[in-house]
């Protein structure tokens, strides 16, 4: 090898080393990573850790953001300049107390399987265009004073074909992706989102090949139904690999107009279908990397604007099974 390709190999290897930051962010206890913790930026943007709590922060590419913000379920926030920014982040453990929602632990108990239907829809135009920054919860009610154990959700998702023109067709074929969905349950705190109802993480990852529509199975996590209802939310995460890893792709688009750079966030596919086949309003939006943001009805007049509302879409169609307990 040539001196004058040497230098340049190394002056290349050595300028993304500089120019790429690897953050992993870590339990100050177990000193375990902190899989999908949120980075948010302080001006309303962020992005992700992956499951190994790693996420890629430089200033070239975010020369505007001065100051981190980490959260994630169970530990406390931490703010964190970025100038001289560490390779690893440290979260002290948080672990309020959950609200008592198994409310037996008998075995062998006789039950009845009830299922609440998504509802699927392939028009692009009564989709929800997922972006990273928009979380979004479905409200569900205790249906019967038994208890009632939650088996499974039904995540409803809509398809496109390559070819437009032959995009509602069964049979065209479909535009591939893989993407990293964050799935998480709240109890019913005064007719909004409020206290998680488990500190597990749980992700799924939805391809073209799953269909319209993804069934979750979270039968292991002993989720029964608080007697005010519970919420079940959906975050897109962003692409993954073929393994399933989170890629650390850009997540926003960069528009300059005349006097400044606007950030607009990216549309991630799958598109989730909205309804208004569900009697009332029970979905709500939270713009996650906004510190202490709250949740808002997805509703006319509560400063959305979208096309859905205008054709009364208030809804995405979250369905679930669960097993209603009768008593003995």
């Amino acid at each position: 090898m040539s001196s004058k390709l040497f230098i340049t190999l190394l002056f290349i290897t050595f300028g993304w080393a500089k120019s790429t930051a690897q953050i992993k962010v870590l339990d100050s206890v177990s000193k375990s990573p902190i899989s999908y913790a949120t980075v948010s930026f302080g001006s309303g943007q962020g992005i992700f850790a992956d499951d190994d709590g790693v996420f890629f922060f430089t200033k070239k590419l975010y020369p505007d953001v001065d100051s981190l913000f980490i959260s994630a379920i169970g530990f406390r926030n931490l703010k964190i300049a970025t100038y001289n920014l560490p390779n690893q982040l440290f979260l002290q453990p948080q672990v309020d107390a959950l609200d008592e929602v198994v409310l037996s632990t008998k075995l062998n108990r006789k039950f009845k399987i009830e299922i609440s239907k998504p509802y699927l829809d392939d028009d692009y135009y009564n989709c929800w265009l997922p972006t990273i920054e928009s979380e979004i919860a479905v409200y569900f009610e205790k249906t019967s004073d038994k208890d009632q154990k939650l088996e499974s959700v039904s995540f409803p998702i809509a398809l496109e074909s390559k070819d437009w023109n032959k995009r509602k067709r069964a049979n065209s074929q479909k535009k591939k992706f893989s993407t990293l969905f964050k799935v998480q349950f709240y109890v019913n705190d005064k007719g909004v989102p409020g206290k998680v109802l488990t500190y597990e993480t749980i992700v799924f990852r939805a391809t073209e090949k799953d269909g319209d529509v993804y069934n979750l199975d979270v039968s292991g996590y002993n989720l029964y139904i608080p007697k005010d209802g519970f919420f079940v939310s959906i975050q897109v995460m962003g692409y993954t690999n073929k393994e399933g890893k989170l890629l650390p792709n850009k997540k926003y688009k960069e528009i300059k107009t005349k006097n400044e750079t606007v950030k607009i966030p990216t549309n991630f596919r799958p598109l989730l279908p909205f309804t208004d086949k569900v009697e009332g309003k029970n979905t709500f939006i939270k713009r996650i990397f906004i510190n202490g943001n709250n949740w808002v009805k997805f509703d006319k007049g509560n400063g959305f604007k979208s096309s859905l509302l205008d054709k009364n879409l208030f809804n995405y169609g979250i369905g679930i099974t669960y097993k209603t307990f009768k008593d003995e």
